[in-house]
């Protein structure tokens, strides 16, 4: 049952504003921390002046790979809800939740069903599991029937390579959060038309369930 999304990769004030005072804003808005080869990557000097507005009742979200403590000292003032993590142990995750306070998105990339089952190891220090591509800053899908029969007590996030058209019907059985990027882009660049588009399908989608 889908209950919401997650718009990731915000990097300019304009979107951010767009996106947060749209009448349909997303649950969660991910910006994109410490990965440098993403062309969303965000410096934590321009984070300072973006996280500075009202998010209102959305969640903000770090999005780090395999983060250091130089990254986490950081950016450990801003208003950040969730530290959404690629690439680290239950142990470490459960430091970095114990220290900094935050909520946790363990993000786990899939491409077959052991990379699945690794969700068991971190259900002690997850508040919400995502399961992602193996593509990090390329919008790549992976198969999404890996997941249909899986049973999780906590929310359940997918991304990859979801896109502003698709039937969103399609996910309704394996999410309850949609979480997605490049689909919202036009030449790459954040695209306010389909990001419209796509959260009047996802309010549509909410109210059918």
């Amino acid at each position: 049952m889908i209950k919401g999304s997650k718009i990731c990769g915000i990097s300019d004030l304009n979107t951010l504003n767009f996106i947060i005072n749209h009448p349909y804003p997303p649950q969660f808005i991910g910006f994109i921390c410490n990965y440098k080869k993403s062309s969303r990557y965000v410096e934590v000097e321009q984070l300072n002046e973006l996280l500075k507005l009202d998010k209102k009742k959305i969640n903000f979200v770090a999005v780090l790979v395999k983060p250091d403590g130089d990254i986490l000292e950081k950016i450990k003032h801003l208003p950040f809800d969730y530290y959404q993590i690629y690439d680290c142990t239950p142990d470490e995750i459960k430091e970095i939740r114990r220290k900094y306070n935050k909520k946790i998105i363990t993000a786990l990339t899939i491409k077959d069903k052991t990379d699945v089952e690794k969700y068991q190891l971190f259900s002690e220090i997850t508040d919400i599991y995502l399961f992602d591509s193996k593509g990090y800053e390329k919008s790549m899908a992976f198969d999404h029937s890996l997941i249909e029969k899986i049973k999780i007590n906590k929310p359940l996030m997918i991304a990859g390579n979801i896109k502003v058209n698709d039937n969103l019907e399609n996910y309704k059985k394996i999410a309850d959060i949609l979480d997605i990027s490049g689909g919202l882009e036009t030449s790459g660049v954040k695209d306010k038309s389909k990001i419209d588009i796509f959260l009047n399908n996802v309010e549509q989608i909410k109210n059918e369930t």
